[in-house]
């Protein structure tokens, strides 16, 4: 075939279009020609796309497709369009690069000046897609010793190293724009090369031209990145932001390009000291620069040290590209001085837990408040404070530990109710049961207080109850998703119904999987507030922490992955990135398989259109006697908490989780839905309950009155 594309056909492939009448004749000349191969990767490349996770409707038909012919290859192949070509080959950036920022980062042409250590930043950046179009300078032609850092072959001695480079590109990525200078850059073509340009690397062996390409880059406002293959030493010159910097940070002083001219390698040293500092530099280079011209013809390069020059230059264009704070300077990433600091890394052994102290024993009103401080609470806070007089013990409400997810001290309310259910168990079965009362305060001041008199009543029904709630647990375990036991459920409900309140149940498979759905997705809208995530954090204790309070990490019964995963969400920026994307659709799935692994998914409610704090309390009680009954049954009990489950209008929502609050009522309504809570009903708690092994340790209580307990 004819070059009829001059020159360019040197280092840039043809893009065929078979719907075009004269690339048509192209493609059926070249498949005459018996020394042309055809490679057709279509079908497999549409295949890799199919099996693409979250595929973008990129609307690019086979109408798209194009033939590639490679003349210094002889061979064409057969690709989608560049859309989705681009697509498939980058898939695998993200996140570390996303999307958006990658069609952000294909708006610019970024030029490289030097095809020695220049070959591998091009090589690079096109390889992860950070640009849409690349210009390529060198006057050099490939040297059998240029191949101990480009990676090049023996076939490509002679060739012009900016042809070399682009062919390589070529064959990784033909739709990438790609133009050469093949006569390098000077005085004259310096404004013609950085006009356009993003950023301009620059690699060349001239001095000069290095001051050259400076003082242009400063006219046009282009910033200039140079890595020199010398103890990871980057330089990074911001005349984009800084068209008055001097140029190499003014290292040469009033040194000009003509002062440079024409410099012998021996001569170019002191100016190369001044530029890298004698006292920066390696042994090895140092002690070269010493013999260059006598025992050695220039000073020494490593294709690592090339490569890793390549990927910290690829580091800063991608920063200068999108925008985060990259300032003028310089840097050294030096990988031998890395070398020099391994160490073992710390142990990955199991935390040691010190053992619950043994529960100490008291007299009845001491077991009372002992009772009392077992009660189930939001994140095991324990949101009351505890205290005996001669007549009764008051267990009154702390607003202190109260959480956002705790609207209008909702969440604390049904927590004291509890307590107060265990501590009136706990009388009945010592004999010293009074009546009880509960007294609130002013409507939004978080002013709840129960008192319970001392008698000598020995209600034989509460009583029953006392060796349970001693007993009473949260189960987090994976459940066998067995159905409930006949009779089960209605036991609960009569239970529920005794205290006042009402049970809505899903027991059927569908709907459990629908329950999980919506709770895991509240879970993940927790994750992604922050005020929410941190307070979440703050729940869990391990081996070091305070285990009074709080949630034991042991009883969050993570499997391997669960905790290799809590450990990576754990960490305050991974989720700040994840929110950046709106993403992270898997953060629900630790509370999606456990209610998927349910027997039931429950929620006690009462009735109240308003209700006030002493109806939560009220209603706290019932959900105490609900779960003792229910562990009674033989079942695991798990509190659950969507993020929505105390708000009761939108500007509630909005508070809890201001960017998320359309989605947290639509997911309460769906929630309320699937369970069939009439609209005069309110909930105080979610209960999943399943059938699975013990419990692998309790959390624990604060002491009270000098009693330390555990639960």
């Amino acid at each position: 075939m004819d070059d009829d594309r001059g020159r360019a056909a040197e280092h840039r492939p043809l893009i065929l279009d078979p719907a075009e009448p004269e690339d048509a004749r192209k493609l059926t000349a070249l498949r005459a020609d018996p020394h042309i191969e055809f490679r057709d990767l279509r079908a497999s490349l549409r295949a890799e796309y199919d099996r693409m996770v979250a595929a973008p409707d990129i609307a690019e038909g086979p109408e798209a497709d194009r033939w590639i012919y490679y003349p210094w290859r002889a061979a064409v192949v057969g690709l989608p369009g560049p859309r989705t070509f681009r697509m498939i080959r980058l898939d695998r950036n993200r996140n570390k690069l996303t999307r958006a920022e990658q069609e952000r980062l294909a708006g610019h042409t970024i030029g490289i000046i030097g095809q020695s250590a220049g070959h591998a930043i091009a090589h690079l950046l096109a390889l992860e897609g950070v640009c849409g179009g690349l210009r390529l300078a060198d006057l050099d032609d490939i040297e059998l010793s240029n191949l101990n850092r480009v990676p090049g072959t023996l076939f490509d001695i002679g060739v012009n190293k900016a042809v070399v480079t682009a062919r390589r590109i070529a064959e990784l990525d033909p739709y990438l724009p790609v133009r050469i200078f093949e006569d390098g850059v000077d005085e004259n073509s310096v404004d013609e090369f950085l006009d356009g340009l993003a950023i301009v690397v620059e690699e060349c062996d001239s001095l000069d031209m290095k001051l050259v390409v400076r003082e242009a880059a400063a006219r046009h406002r282009v910033p200039v990145v140079m890595e020199t293959s010398d103890r990871g030493l980057l330089d990074v010159e911001r005349f984009d932001l800084e068209p008055g910097r001097p140029a190499f940070h003014g290292l040469l002083g009033e040194v000009g390009a003509q002062d440079l001219r024409g410099l012998t390698s021996r001569e170019k040293a002191p100016f190369v000291v001044k530029l890298l500092g004698a006292a920066g530099l390696s042994p090895r280079l140092g002690a070269s620069l010493v013999e260059v011209g006598e025992t050695v013809n220039s000073w020494p390069q490593l294709a690592g040290d090339v490569a890793l020059g390549a990927a910290s230059v690829a580091a800063a264009v991608r920063r200068i590209g999108l925008g985060p704070k990259l300032d003028s300077g310089r840097v050294r990433i030096d990988v031998e001085g890395h070398l020099d600091e391994l160490a073992d890394p710390p142990p990955n052994g199991e935390p040691v837990w010190a053992e619950a102290p043994p529960e100490p024993v008291g007299g009845p009103v001491e077991s009372v408040l002992a009772c009392a401080q077992r009660a189930p609470s939001g994140g095991n806070m324990q949101p009351w404070s505890l205290r005996a007089g001669v007549d009764g013990i008051s267990i009154e409400l702390a607003p202190e530990y109260s959480t956002a997810m705790d609207v209008g001290y909702r969440g604390s309310a049904v927590a004291l109710g509890a307590a107060v259910y265990n501590a009136r168990v706990a009388a009945a079965a010592h004999g010293i049961l009074g009546p009880h009362e509960f007294v609130e305060g002013a409507p939004g001041s978080g002013r709840l207080r129960a008192r319970l008199r001392l008698g000598d009543d020995r209600s034989a029904e509460l009583a029953a109850d006392y060796p349970a709630v001693l007993r009473r647990q949260t189960n987090r375990k994976l459940g066998t998703g067995a159905g409930l036991a006949d009779g089960a459920l209605e036991e609960l409900t009569g239970v529920a119904e005794a205290a006042g309140a009402h049970l809505r149940a899903v027991v059927e498979r569908e709907d459990i999987e629908e329950a999980a759905r919506l709770l895991g997705e509240s879970d993940r809208i927790r994750y992604l507030t922050p005020r929410l995530y941190e307070e979440m954090l703050a729940e869990v204790r391990w081996a070091d922490d305070d285990p009074e309070t709080g949630i034991d990490a042991r009883s969050l019964e993570l499997t391997g992955d669960e905790r290799a995963a809590f450990e990576i969400t754990a960490r305050a920026d991974v989720m700040a990135q994840v929110r950046s994307w709106s993403g992270g659709s898997a953060l629900g799935k630790y509370t999606g398989d456990r209610v998927r692994s349910s027997s039931a998914i429950l929620a006690v409610t009462f009735d109240a259109i308003d209700p006030r704090l002493t109806d939560y309390a009220a209603a706290g009680a019932a959900v105490a006697r609900v779960w003792v009954r229910a562990e009674r049954l033989g079942l695991c009990v798990q509190p659950i908490s969507p993020v929505y489950l105390y708000a009761r209008r939108h500007a509630e929502l909005a508070a809890i989780s201001p960017d998320f609050a359309d989605t947290l009522a639509s997911l309460q309504g769906r929630f309320l839905d699937l369970l069939e809570v009439p609209e005069h009903e309110t909930m105080a708690l979610v209960l999943r309950l399943s059938y699975a092994s013990a419990a692998t340790v309790r959390s624990r209580r604060r002491p009270v009155l000098g009693v330390d307990t555990s639960s």
